[in-house]
């Protein structure tokens, strides 16, 4: 869990997850975060959805970029 308290982690708790955010149960890459007043938890797709029925009534915010796992992708060139 990391601590979100001053301006700069709380500007980051809103910013887009990257390919570097991992999920805090596995260690995959996280789709989804939850900002909770003592930090925020990372969650891939599967985990996110494990805890949401615990943790989403005591969010302060759901972030969840699960949709980007199913958007196409950009045409290889050469």
């Amino acid at each position: 869990m990391r601590k979100v308290g001053d301006v700069t982690n709380t500007a980051l708790a809103t910013s887009p997850l990257q390919a570097v955010d991992r999920c805090d149960s596995c260690g995959a890459q996280a789709y989804i975060r939850v900002v909770l007043s003592e930090g925020d938890l990372l969650f891939c797709g599967h985990h996110g959805r494990r805890h949401e029925a615990k943790l989403r009534p005591i969010a302060l915010e759901w972030h969840d970029e699960t949709d980007r796992l199913h958007a196409p992708s950009a045409p290889v060139t050469d």
